[in-house]
């Protein structure tokens, strides 16, 4: 981890909620700022702890998961750059709900979270692009889990697949970030489960794997799985 200091209104990966800042809010918010470096593996919140920072995600990847009643991880969404961080903890309580890893090498931002809160209080275009994000995030994540609890196995898995494609690389070649544990808990299924669906699809070509690399072959199959479950 290292730090760096923040300068919000010459940032490259600001925000739309801090375009729409006024001069003297964005100094403010850049001396209530610093940016981090993460590596693969880092933690960034755990769950439980106290919501200080609200973190903005500049670069890399993110895993937002919850630990359920018997244990077991359950990732909510992979998190994607320029998105904020601990936003829902923040407003709905002063204990964050949810753990945060990097998956791919980040740059973030903590941010004060009083500081934060006083921006959304006093601008209204900051706090509507704030909660338009937020929105648009959480309807994603409701419309996915519907869809993966009424699809069996093989449809689960093409969707974590394209998930990936169309949400997180936008592109038919990509390198899982995750680990087969980590498909698991994303569509609440094993890890045997995920292993036997890929070596399903692989023998099928409909996909070819090699280490983490993925290549999507078939892209019409792919969605024709995803679709009828």
């Amino acid at each position: 981890m290292t730090n760096s200091p923040s300068k919000c209104s010459s940032c490259f990966d600001k925000s739309c909620a801090v375009s729409v800042l006024s001069k003297e809010e964005q100094e403010l918010l850049s001396g209530n700022c610093a940016g981090v470096s993460l590596k693969k593996g880092e933690s960034i919140y755990n769950e439980g702890s106290l919501t200080t920072y609200v973190i903005y995600l500049r670069s890399g990847l993110v895993k937002e998961s919850i630990i359920g009643i018997n244990g077991k991880e359950k990732i909510v969404q992979i998190i994607k750059p320029l998105f904020y961080i601990g936003v829902s903890s923040m407003l709905g309580a002063r204990i964050n709900n949810f753990r945060y890893k990097v998956l791919l090498d980040a740059e973030v931002c903590y941010i004060d979270s009083g500081i934060f809160k006083r921006l959304i209080q006093q601008n209204g275009k900051f706090a509507f692009e704030i909660m338009t994000a937020l929105c648009h995030e959480n309807l994603g994540n409701y419309h996915r889990f519907i869809e993966n609890s009424q699809k069996q196995l093989f449809g689960r898995i093409a969707d974590s697949l394209l998930y990936f494609k169309d949400n997180i690389f936008k592109s038919d070649e990509f390198e899982i970030p995750v680990t087969h544990n980590d498909l698991a808990a994303l569509i609440s299924t094993t890890r045997e489960s995920v292993t036997r669906g890929l070596s399903r699809f692989c023998r099928e070509n409909i996909i070819s794997i090699e280490n983490r690399f993925v290549k999507i072959l078939d892209n019409t199959r792919l969605y024709d799985i995803s679709k009828n479950g």
